[in-house]
């Protein structure tokens, strides 16, 4: 679990010491030569599903869901994910009365636009069914090294996110996730997992344990051991039984992991952390002016 090691004022500033953690997912991705396993894409996407779960249960969206925000622990905690960056989070509900916010339209595209949802791409108020279906192009990015709408040109940031939402729409669930293509589909619950995500209502609630489920059921029907032996893992212990070395930036862990944020701004460095799992010890969200969120079990 995250650990909170300091928090309070110095000067001007709030300060936030948290734990050093490791690589993101996207650069273990590119490690492992921008492809992953079937096998590493569902232990991920197990913990994935219920980092998301956690952020959401604490009220909040986090509306930036990516390879990039994920990261994997350090030491004993090696093999456990963590959810970073609350920068764009959302709350969503009211912790107390449960009053979801309303329903809008026109709002402008928050979040990174290749994994962004159809409906955060019309401009409609984001809620928790959007975290899920970025979720869900995470993993088809993991499966194909690529997806359909990466590398679109366009003269302007405006006319690419408008190439990538007609791209995305125009794209069918089943060509996305190659559902029946001989010898290079995608297990058909990847295309079930994107089709739930999208046919959810604005308020409504996910159901997490079906979604983890679709996943774990896949996993034990390929006959796979939830070994903690990511494919990042065996190129590692390939390199250490052939006595070579390997330059890869699992090693390296994140560089800092301080956030500090003026009391009268919403200036910040570093990223925030979510670690919990539903049912564990609410976390504790230190008092404003202070700009960042922290979900710790």
């Amino acid at each position: 679990m995250s650990v909170r090691r300091y928090y309070g004022q110095e000067k001007e500033h709030n300060v936030l010491v948290m734990d050093l953690l490791g690589p993101s997912l996207e650069d273990l991705f590119n490690f492992c030569s921008r492809r992953f396993t079937i096998k590493t894409v569902l232990m991920l996407a197990d913990q994935m599903i219920g980092r998301i779960e956690y952020v959401h249960c604490k009220s909040f969206i986090h509306r930036d869901i990516k390879p990039d925000n994920f990261l994997m622990g350090i030491g004993r905690h090696c093999n456990k994910l963590f959810l970073i960056d609350f920068g764009l989070a959302k709350k969503f509900r009211d912790a107390r009365t449960r009053m979801h916010i309303g329903y809008r339209e026109d709002k402008n595209l928050t979040g990174t636009a290749r994994y962004a949802s159809i409906n955060a791409h019309l401009g409609i108020e984001q809620s928790r069914r959007d975290d899920m279906e970025s979720l869900g192009y995470v993993l088809m990015y993991f499966n194909r090294g690529c997806l359909p709408w990466q590398g679109l040109k366009a003269a302007t940031k405006k006319q690419k996110y408008e190439k990538i939402s007609e791209k995305k729409m125009s794209t069918p669930v089943e060509v996305l996730c190659k559902v029946g293509i001989l010898g290079e589909g995608f297990p058909a619950e990847f295309s079930m997992y994107l089709n739930y995500c999208r046919g959810l209502r604005f308020e409504e609630a996910p159901d997490y344990m079906y979604l983890r489920q679709l996943f774990r059921i896949l996993f034990r029907t390929l006959n796979h051991q939830y070994d903690y032996t990511f494919d990042w893992t065996m190129l590692k212990q390939k390199a250490a039984a052939t006595g070579g070395t390997v330059a890869e930036t699992s090693a390296q862990p994140q560089t800092s992991r301080v956030v500090i944020s003026q009391q009268t701004g919403a200036s910040k460095s570093g990223p925030e952390v979510a670690t919990g799992e539903v049912g564990a010890a609410p976390g504790e969200t230190p008092p404003p002016p202070t700009t960042y969120l922290e979900f710790s079990g």
